[in-house]
């Protein structure tokens, strides 16, 4: 092989790059299901934003923000 230790450089390079970041478990100190009812209520609170902003801003002539 004559790729001699370009993986490693690569690897050392996308670290770098990275900041040295590297992957941590969820910190937020809840439970599977508490987090999914936590997940599940922010996507109804969104569902209700997006359903009140449909119905109420209509009336703008040229649309919303794209998103």
């Amino acid at each position: 092989m004559t790729r001699g230790n370009q993986r490693e450089r690569d690897r050392e390079r996308a670290q770098a790059r990275a900041g040295g970041k590297t992957k941590q478990p969820k910190g937020d100190g809840l439970t599977p299901e508490q987090r999914r009812e936590r997940d599940a209520k922010a996507l109804q609170e969104k569902a209700a934003r997006k359903a009140a902003q449909s119905a109420g801003g209509n009336n703008a002539g040229g649309g919303g923000l794209k998103r």
